[in-house]
């Protein structure tokens, strides 16, 4: 007889069965029976710690991101450090972003909900780590903070992230040394940056 799951073990088996159903039925097909019968429990087990499919839905995204935390790079530059986030986040998150992207259109119609408001929901009450990586350029003199935007700050993502809903594949790495040396690097840095050596060139 299987050892009845309790507490952080149940809750994150739970949360790993809804991530499962989003991705293979979309959020229209997204229920609470739906992930009690893949987690092999019951409705009421669920209904007592998410009251409907959006909170679930929610809990089961912030906990699949939780599963890949994001390391603050330390790589001396902020080229290097951008491009070790995007790196990271191609490697790691590919499937997370396409899955999101196909998956939650209804969502998104349903709720008015945009997709920025949806992932400053899931991080809510965490610093982002690329802040740290731009405090880290202001300073060793790299940046001007009070002339960098948040939009400026997010370009280099934004783009991964449109290739990545694009494509549905991982990105090639020079396109991602295209985005932070052509299109990134230029709009930010104080002085002009160093031209460097595109990968397999």
């Amino acid at each position: 007889m299987a050892e009845r799951r309790r507490g952080a073990e149940l809750e994150s088996a739970l949360l790993d069965a809804a991530w499962e159903e989003l991705v293979d039925v979309g959020y229209v097909d997204f229920t609470l029976d739906g992930v009690a019968s893949r987690a092999g429990t019951s409705r009421p087990v669920i209904h007592r710690r998410w009251s409907d499919k959006r909170q679930l839905m929610i809990a089961a995204l912030a906990h699949t991101v939780d599963r890949h935390p994001v390391s603050v790079p330390d790589t001396g530059s902020l080229r290097g450090d951008v491009l070790a986030l995007l790196r990271d986040a191609n490697a790691t998150r590919a499937h997370f972003v396409t899955a999101v992207g196909i998956q939650l259109a209804a969502y998104y119609r349903e709720t008015g909900t945009t997709p920025a408001e949806l992932r400053e929901h899931i991080h809510a009450g965490r610093r982002p780590v690329v802040e740290v990586v731009f405090d880290r350029a202001a300073d060793r003199g790299e940046i001007d903070p009070g002339r960098v935007t948040a939009r400026m700050k997010s370009l280099p993502f934004d783009l991964l992230r449109h290739e990545l809903l694009t494509t549905s594949a991982s990105v090639a790495d020079a396109t991602l040394e295209e985005i932070v040396d052509t299109l990134f690097l230029p709009l930010v840095l104080t002085s002009a940056p160093a031209v460097h050596r595109r990968s397999g060139r």
